[in-house]
């Protein structure tokens, strides 16, 4: 679950968003070895057992006992679900993580439902036989996302964990408010957003006003997959950040 990506120094730890997996990342791990030692996770559910109880603060227990072994303070990178985690992890054990990057996710969903999400996921036609019948279907960016994520067994690529999992996790988003976790976080932050964003209106920009040294950015012409959408200018983002953070220590 917890992969060893190379690199010395500054551990970074790159947590992925729902429905994703370790290998989301790997178009990122080659820059971010230059600046530390990287580590990327498969969360609890996505191709591997659900804990007991599907809580971020079950999934953010699970990521402690995966990274205990990571003894200095981690630079933590979050996705979406991966970004939640992130800052609820920092909340909870601010010992062992040094900076966050957040992208695409927000605090408060109260009043969401993933009803519409989940009609529309069993409505996939599973299994995709071969990867030009993913990228058909989902479109280059998501279709390489998925393509990542997915199981890939001798009928072609099926999702990786029961979509009930999946779309019970992200039920339990539209109950609950964030906010407290977001604020006990002490470490520096960089907040990333994309134009076609799925968090609520300007959550993320009051994120960054609500607690001294985050930045925020909002990237024109990406959607919920900033990394993937405009490559370029997320990692100019993060370089950027991670030079100050590790370099000039703000």
């Amino acid at each position: 679950m917890l992969y060893d990506e190379g690199g010395s120094g500054t551990p970074i730890l790159l947590l992925h968003g729902l429905m994703g997996s370790a290998r989301t990342w790997r178009d990122q791990v080659p820059w971010l070895r230059e600046f530390g030692h990287v580590h990327t996770f498969d969360a609890a559910a996505h191709g591997r057992p659900a804990p007991a109880e599907l809580t971020t603060e079950a999934f953010v227990a699970d990521l402690a006992e995966a990274t205990a072994s990571i003894s200095d303070p981690m630079v933590v990178i979050g996705h979406s679900m991966g970004g939640l985690h992130g800052w609820m992890f920092a909340a909870t054990y601010p010992d062992r993580v040094r900076a966050l990057v957040v992208e695409d996710m927000a605090p408060d969903f109260r009043g969401r439902t993933a009803t519409d999400w989940a009609a529309m996921m069993r409505t996939w036609p599973q299994p995709f036989p071969d990867e030009r019948a993913m990228l058909d279907y989902f479109g280059p960016v998501a279709g390489r996302y998925f393509m990542a994520s997915f199981a890939c067994g001798p009928d072609g690529y099926r999702l990786h964990g029961p979509l009930d999992t999946f779309v019970a996790i992200s039920e339990e988003w539209g109950t609950r408010d964030f906010w407290p976790g977001w604020n006990s976080v002490r470490v520096p932050t960089l907040l990333i957003e994309g134009e076609y964003t799925i968090t609520p209106p300007d959550q993320m920009r009051a994120m960054a006003a609500a607690r001294p040294h985050v930045r925020y950015r909002l990237v024109e012409a990406a959607g919920h997959l900033v990394h993937d959408d405009q490559p370029v200018v997320y990692q100019a983002e993060v370089e950027s950040f991670l030079r100050e953070v590790l370099t000039e220590g703000i």
